[in-house]
């Protein structure tokens, strides 16, 4: 995220915390933030364990839609935060599209496409997957979940 920090000029990173994945110390290390940061606007939370927590503690700290919290998260955890405010939109895969991009690639591979470091394969309607030296290859952009599709999703995952 730091690398990609000055392409958002707006934005100014004022403070990592780490949540270590658990539920409580995500919350605590939130509420930090917004007691040391009181012109706060927003919280990126790369885990599904402290966007919900992150998300929480702005409700109950009542900055809800006057902070915000992004970052990737599940739809059936998130639905009701992006309801209530504090969570405006939020990324992780689309579990169809994943599948659909795995059946795709998987049956190029086994009609004999080449596979491996530095291949590029066609996954359907969703572009193609290029392989890295090492071989790996994120098959399609992380799906941005809103207010327009989260209550679908959450009937999914």
């Amino acid at each position: 995220m730091k690398a990609t920090l000055p392409q958002y000029p707006q934005l100014e990173l004022v403070a990592t915390v780490y949540g270590d994945d658990l539920a409580d110390k995500s919350y605590r290390e939130a509420v930090a933030l917004l007691k040391r940061y009181p012109d706060l606007k927003v919280i990126i939370a790369p885990t599904s364990v402290g966007i919900v927590a992150s998300a929480k503690a702005l409700e109950d700290e009542g900055v809800a839609g006057k902070v915000l919290v992004t970052g990737l998260g599940l739809p059936s955890e998130l639905a009701g935060h992006v309801m209530a405010g504090s969570v405006k939109s939020f990324a992780i895969w689309n579990p169809i599209d994943l599948g659909y991009a795995a059946v795709q690639l998987a049956t190029r591979v086994a009609r004999g496409t080449p596979a491996g470091p530095g291949a590029t394969i066609s996954i359907g309607r969703l572009g193609e997957v290029h392989f890295d030296s090492n071989g790996i290859g994120p098959m399609g952009k992380p799906f941005v979940y809103d207010r327009s599709n989260v209550m679908d999703f959450a009937k999914v995952f």
